[in-house]
């Protein structure tokens, strides 16, 4: 199925006093659209278009921006501003303000906003307000990561495939094995940690998607790999080849992916044995991995914590270890992010980004992943609809109820709003009305009446009636075959006559 997406970002670039290039092409307040082309496939194009206004500050504005850092400002300015999602503010400071500190030209805040220095004419300010607006909003890469089916594999960078694919839900299980009992007692406080933690960026996530969270200790669990034992350092290491076959024998034993009806997200806290202690995990280059910890895309991530072995060798066993839950939850938290392609990608080195500190997320963080979601879930939708549709060209004798045409109705109606809606800039509802196409889409695709069919075809009917019908079949033959023969024999006879 073609698609032709219309992206509009709603981009208002602010002009303190004192920071007006000479060469603007008429007084403000003025607005000026760029468009980009971003190329996907044959069938599937992009265009997006930057809508933005240029203005002068407002009083409060100006006294908003009357404090000494960057932050301050940041946090100021943020009460002042269009809070739509999707929409830019720029705040132009002049060259020589104070605000920023030396060498950074670009101060990304944490809510949906910036401040750039003015950087003397039209053209370097231009600069910094493209690269500006692919950090806040989408790129070609992640755009292309959201139609990641759609293009084809050569054209893809290796992070691509990484993230998780759009979904109405996901469920995040904790888990802590413990192989060795019999030596370590491990105590983790997972649910305070959660809620310390985890729960501030699935509250800003919550708009994305449902959370479901849970967690569990196994023990007798073990990595399905025989750690190699390094001489010179005295302790176990894992290679970075052998990590892929980790993951299979531990999956046998979380047990939680098969009775979801969503992607299932595992983190596994892994204290090894006293035999295999300390255990090291190993780039690719052979160095020492400083989290210890490793992840799995759109699988979730693995981190071996070791336990201080005892000084003296008398200590009763089992040990009492107490986890610092500080330490793991930085560690899966950033791996949270990587699956969810929330990585901070590559930066000019004049950029300086603010921490989103205990919500794990900017808002305009928030926001790239709403447009890639978005772009995501009206492609899903174009593709279940198509296959329906080649599935009911296929089955003949099919009968389409009311509910499951309506069904498919409000799948495309829903998915040409999210369209509309993306193309005026609008991100919030054209979210929403995305993900009430998928839901209406996969309602249809997957009703009862239609799955019947699918699992019954024609040469299975005949497979199932021919020996119902074979026994019966063969005496009303046999007679059929008699009465032609009659029948036959009956016309030949008035033939012999004298």
């Amino acid at each position: 199925a073609s698609a032709q997406f219309q992206l509009a970002v709603p981009v208002a670039v602010v002009f303190a006093p004192g920071s007006v290039p000479g060469d603007l092409p008429r007084p403000l307040p003025f607005r000026d659209v760029q468009e980009m082309e971003i190329s996907v496939n044959l069938r599937t194009s992009i265009t997006s278009r930057y809508e933005t206004v240029y203005r002068s500050t407002t009083a409060q504005e100006e006294a908003a921006l009357d404090v000494a850092t960057a932050r301050e400002a940041d946090a100021a300015l943020h009460l002042l501003q269009d809070a739509s999602l999707g929409a830019l503010t720029v705040y132009v400071v002049p060259e020589t303000s104070s605000h920023l500190p030396q060498g950074i030209s670009v101060y990304v805040g944490k809510h949906r906003s910036a401040l750039v220095r003015a950087g003397g004419d039209l053209a370097t300010l231009r600069t910094r307000l493209q690269q500006l607006t692919q950090v806040m909003s989408f790129t070609a890469s992640s755009i292309a990561a959201a139609l990641s089916d759609r293009v084809p594999d050569g054209q893809l960078g290796p992070d691509t495939r990484r993230h998780l694919k759009s979904s109405l839900g996901y469920e995040i299980t904790f888990s802590l094995l413990n192989p060795d009992p019999k030596s370590h007692a491990v105590d983790w406080d997972i649910e305070d940690a959660v809620n310390r933690y985890v729960q501030p960026v699935l509250d800003k996530l919550s708009l994305v998607a449902n959370f479901s969270v849970d967690s569990q200790i196994l023990y007798y669990a073990v990595l399905g790999v025989t750690p190699r034992f390094d001489k010179e350092s005295s302790s176990f290491l894992l290679s970075a080849h052998s990590l892929p076959h980790v993951i299979n024998p531990v999956e046998a034993r979380l047990g939680s992916s098969a009775a979801s009806l969503y992607p299932v997200l595992n983190f596994l806290l892994y204290v090894p044995e006293r035999s295999h202690s300390p255990l090291y995990i190993q780039d690719k280059d052979g160095a020492p991995v400083s989290t210890n910890a490793f992840h799995s895309p759109r699988w979730g991530g693995i981190m071996v914590y070791n336990v201080e072995t005892p000084a003296s060798p008398q200590a009763s066993l089992p040990l009492h270890v107490d986890v610092d839950m500080v330490r793991v939850m930085e560690v899966f938290l950033a791996q949270l992010r990587l699956l969810f392609g929330l990585s901070r990608e590559e930066l000019p080195p004049e950029f300086l980004l603010e921490s989103p500190g205990n919500e794990g997320l900017a808002d305009w963080e928030l926001d790239r992943l709403l447009w890639a979601h978005t772009v995501e879930n009206i492609a899903t939708v174009s593709t279940t609809l198509t296959s329906l549709a080649q599935l009911l060209d296929k089955i003949g004798n099919i009968v389409i109820k009311d509910d499951v045409a309506s069904e498919v109705y409000r799948a495309v109606t829903s998915a040409q709003s999210a369209m509309a809606k993306l193309a005026v800039g609008h991100l919030h509802s054209a979210f929403q009305a995305s993900k009430e196409a998928v839901t209406s889409s996969e309602r249809a695709f997957f009703d009862p009446s239609l799955l019947h069919l699918l699992y019954f075809p024609d040469d299975q009917k005949f497979a199932i009636y021919i020996p119902l019908f074979l026994p019966m079949a063969v005496p009303i033959l046999l007679s059929l075959a008699k009465i032609v023969r009659e029948a036959r024999q009956r016309k030949k006879e008035p033939t012999k006559m004298d």
